[in-house]
């Protein structure tokens, strides 16, 4: 798949949901709790203990598109891309990761908060831009000023996003969102408590348009 392939299948998805546990049991449950309810993008995090050995298990998986979250460097990037993963995701900009991912038309979103990080993230490479932490700096409203100035970027908000602001932030002109702790729910991960998950998931897929 092409960075701009990935880019329009993650339009098309809407959500992201971003997987951050603390060991990579609890990190398959969400992807196949999250997957039961209708899920198929899924961002895994470099915080997890084998973060890439769990990217290469969940690529093998048919109709499953799966990036890495929280990298910082190209080795990482380098890493994740030959272990299946079709889109790479930093909090910062970091242009070594942009120009990793450049190599192999991997797509990259660097993260950004002010009009400065994300014109730099774009200088850099990034072919989407993620907006974090979003819901520390204004929210919905911050997003649709940085969206005036960037009408033709691809914004992503992550961090503080939920069922309850998710429709505000899409019409705050996000081209996509990525949902964490409001959707994978560690206490009830670690708990083995699939009802609660998937109540989760069902309120951010309807509060995205996207209930089946």
């Amino acid at each position: 798949m092409t960075a701009q392939e990935t880019l329009e299948a993650l339009r098309s998805a809407v959500v992201v949901p971003v997987i951050r546990t603390t060991d990579t049991r609890l990190a398959e449950a969400a992807v196949d709790w999250l997957g039961d309810a209708g899920f198929r993008v899924f961002e895994v995090t470099m915080t997890i203990p084998d973060a890439t050995g769990l990217i290469a298990r969940l690529a093998q998986r048919t109709g499953l598109l799966i990036g890495a979250g929280t990298v910082f460097d190209a080795e990482q990037a380098r890493a994740c891309i030959a272990a299946g993963a079709e889109f790479v995701v930093s909090p910062a900009v970091v242009p070594e990761v942009a120009a990793a991912c450049r190599v192999s038309d991997t797509a990259c979103l660097l993260g950004a908060m002010t009009p400065t990080e994300v014109h730099a993230a774009l200088g850099a490479g990034s072919n989407a831009v993620k907006i974090f932490p979003a819901g520390s700096v204004g929210g919905p409203a911050h997003l649709k000023a940085l969206r005036a100035v960037f009408p033709d970027v691809a914004l992503c908000p992550t961090g503080g996003v939920d069922a309850g602001n998710l429709a505000d932030y899409l019409a705050a002109g996000a081209a996509f969102v990525g949902v964490g702790g409001k959707l994978v729910d560690t206490a009830a991960l670690a708990a083995g408590d699939r009802p609660t998950i998937l109540e989760a998931a069902r309120r951010v897929l309807a509060a995205a348009g996207l209930t089946r």
